[in-house]
């Protein structure tokens, strides 16, 4: 006696015996490779969490290094004994430190987008629009010595040294209280 089921000659039972041994293999091989898939996405997780704490290592790294930098910046600027400004080709003040708005006997933000020439003494102004157009000219570092005062108020006399900085030039200088060498005692 044959049964219907496994009579493998049959072309059409055969199909259909060898198409239920796939589905059964099919479904066994996604199991397995979903554990194999859920295991290696796990591994992938883990690895990429490890390159994010490595990462995130990295850039605290940079903040305490950008930290220090500002610190040695704001040191070396802001607090230097000499006076820093920095200005546009009309003489605006874009910048400057605390030893620049002591020397123009002003509070150092109210200078901010003040010009520069208003502090120059009258006297002064030819010396100083000459120096000035040479930094731009030039655009090699020059120096000058002029007097510091508006409004009839003599503030000081000073040596100044400029250079141009940046794409969009702008005059960096320098300027140097040197009144007390110039008094005769």
């Amino acid at each position: 006696m044959v049964i219907e089921d496994s009579d493998y000659t049959n072309p059409r039972i055969l199909r259909k015996k060898a198409e239920e041994i796939l589905r059964m293999k099919k479904e066994k091989l996604d199991q397995e490779n979903q554990k194999i898939d859920a295991k290696k996405l796990l591994h992938e997780l883990q690895v990429h969490q490890i390159e994010l704490e490595m990462q995130n290592e990295e850039l605290q790294l940079a903040i305490e290094t950008a930290e220090a930098a500002l610190k040695k910046y704001t040191l070396l600027f802001d607090l230097a004994p000499v006076g820093f400004l920095t200005l546009e080709s009309d003489g605006t003040i874009s910048d400057l430190n605390f030893t620049a708005a002591e020397i123009l006997d002003e509070k150092r933000f109210s200078l901010l987008g003040s010009n520069f020439k208003l502090f120059v003494s009258d006297e002064s102004k030819p010396i100083f629009n000459q120096f000035f157009g040479k930094v731009f000219r030039s655009k090699a570092k020059q120096s000058c010595e002029v007097k510091l005062g508006y409004d009839s108020k003599t503030l000081c006399l000073v040596h100044m040294e400029g250079i141009l900085i940046g794409v969009e030039p702008k005059c960096q200088l320098s300027v140097v209280d040197i009144t007390s060498f110039k008094q005769t005692p």
